[in-house]
């Protein structure tokens, strides 16, 4: 079991400190709403891909030379034939993936729980693409599938099957390139008897296969737990310690810890990527940028894995960026609920970006979103309306938002919690077309994890529209998987967006 699973939080004196360099236990290396980490190393580089629920393009992937700082690649589900845009209501869409590197090709397995049954599987010689158009393993019912090979080359699917014969960790042998099951899927160890056994990772090391599984939930009972066999169909044996990782019941700024994916370094030494949440505020503590990644070492003590959380120290990031398109293409970093980025977003010639209008009834089906990364920060978009009319939109999902929308020569905010959408705050009118509408994660002045602000500036005066407790856009509030996102919006016509300016906000020195 980690011995430091059970650590106090952070002493004033240590996130002073943490303020310049952190434990990547404490403060994550992707931070903002990358859940379900995976990661494989080709040579001296790294690459880890994240789940991405409704929004595209789909599976963020990621390089890094040290595990430590990360560069977004791009995003590997990124054409309609691979994951449509908009058919995936909230929380739904691409569950967590497997992303794995075999005989000089990437392999990533995923499920999209909106779309075709079984399991998607896409490959690629370049980690930036093209990635295949996907076969589908369409028997193998369930969500979190694996992929491993043995020394022959025999392909294993490890999954948690939701199909009719039990919920529980199965396996099967498969062909990836036809898509065929090789034989009826078994039943593995699912676990030491937690809920909801899921996530399931499947390794080769000396003379044994080992197995990681997450269990307890993907709440505050979240966990690791590890058994090995002898062979890669089992039977498997819980390890003594189980769970090797946990936060649960404790004081730990860095709860629900869950779903890892180990690596084994050039060095030979281990690592691990895991997911977990930051939560604040008061009983029972709010979570808004949903499940992010971090990192841990790893050793091996008498054949079974001990977490190492104080290993890995780097400098806290600033994540802070400012994008006037003036490249002719989006940054990986823009996403959408709703709908393709070329049908709402166009880049224009010398720099900026026209925004039109999307099709449907759901306020972000033609939103251009990028995940707020973290627990303080701000947003604010540079506007000319002379073709339309837009919105600055902060969103949880689809039923718990807020937006500063400049429309009908008012600006004014409007939220939107649960079946409930009002107007909230002051009213400013527009004398013009241009202007600057500006979103903010601040400190809390009551129970909440933040609160958030919504302003514009009109004629180069800045007016406050609302603040409200930022509890009403978490996760604790609206359930689901996903994490914040801000953006923009035509409501009508075309938006012309000159800049947008994300900064990080140091009012949390662990952030």
């Amino acid at each position: 079991m980690t011995t430091t699973s059970i650590q106090p939080t952070p002493s004033r004196t240590q996130t002073q400190h943490e303020a310049s360099s952190a434990l990547t236990s404490v403060v994550p290396i992707i931070p903002g709403f990358h859940p379900d980490p995976s990661v494989c190393r080709v040579g001296d580089d790294y690459y880890l891909a994240n789940s991405s629920f409704e929004y595209a393009p789909g599976v963020p992937l990621w390089h890094s030379p040290d595990l430590l700082t990360w560069t977004l690649v791009g995003n590997i589900l990124d054409r309609p034939d691979q994951f449509p845009a908009g058919h995936a209501p909230s929380s739904r869409g691409v569950f967590a993936p497997t992303l794995r590197h075999h005989d000089g090709r990437f392999w990533l397995i995923t499920t999209d729980v909106s779309e075709r049954s079984g399991q998607l599987v896409v490959s690629a010689e370049d980690p930036a693409g093209p990635w295949t158009a996907p076969t589908f393993l369409g028997s193998l019912h369930g969500i979190d599938p694996d992929l491993a090979w043995d020394d022959d080359g025999t392909c294993y699917v490890t999954y948690c099957s939701t199909g009719p014969d039990g919920v529980g960790i199965a396996q099967a042998r498969v062909d990836l390139e036809s898509g065929e099951i090789l034989e009826t899927p078994r039943r593995l160890w699912s676990g030491t008897g937690l809920a909801h056994p899921e996530a399931p990772h499947l390794y080769q090391r000396g003379a044994y296969w080992y197995l990681v599984v997450a269990e307890g939930g993907t709440e505050r009972g979240h966990s690791v737990s590890i058994a090995r066999a002898d062979r890669p169909e089992g039977p498997y044996v819980g390890a003594p310690d189980n769970p090797v990782l946990s936060h649960r019941s404790t004081t730990h700024p860095v709860q629900n810890t869950g779903h890892a994916d180990l690596v084994k370094n050039a060095d030979g030494s281990w690592a691990v990527v895991y997911l977990g949440v930051r939560p604040r505020g008061v009983t029972p503590m709010f979570h808004v940028n949903g499940r992010e990644t971090f990192l841990a070492g790893l050793d091996w003590v008498d054949g079974w894995p001990v977490v190492d959380e104080n290993r890995y120290v780097r400098p806290v990031p600033d994540t802070s960026y400012t994008d006037s398109f003036d490249t002719g293409e989006l940054h990986p970093r823009w996403a959408s609920p709703g709908t393709g980025l070329p049908e709402i977003a166009a880049a224009q010639p010398g720099g900026g970006l026209r925004l039109s209008a999307g099709n449907g009834p759901r306020a972000a089906a033609g939103a251009l979103t990028a995940r707020v990364l973290d627990p303080a920060w701000r947003f604010e978009a540079d506007l000319d309306l002379g073709h339309g009319s837009g919105a600055l939109l902060l969103r949880l999902d689809d039923t718990h938002w807020c937006e500063v929308r400049a429309d009908a020569g008012l600006v004014r905010a409007v939220v939107r919690i649960g079946p409930v959408e009002s107007h909230l705050g002051a009213t400013v009118p527009l004398t013009g077309s241009s202007l600057t509408l500006r979103a903010e994660a601040l400190g809390a002045t009551t129970d909440g994890p933040d609160d958030v602000r919504l302003s514009a500036v009109v004629d180069g005066t800045e007016h406050e529209l609302t603040r409200f407790d930022g509890r009403y856009l978490s996760t604790e509030v609206a359930g689901g998987f996903t994490g914040r996102v801000v953006g923009l919006r035509a409501l009508d016509g075309a938006v012309d967006v000159s800049e947008v300016r994300y900064t990080r906000l140091v009012t949390d020195p662990t952030g």
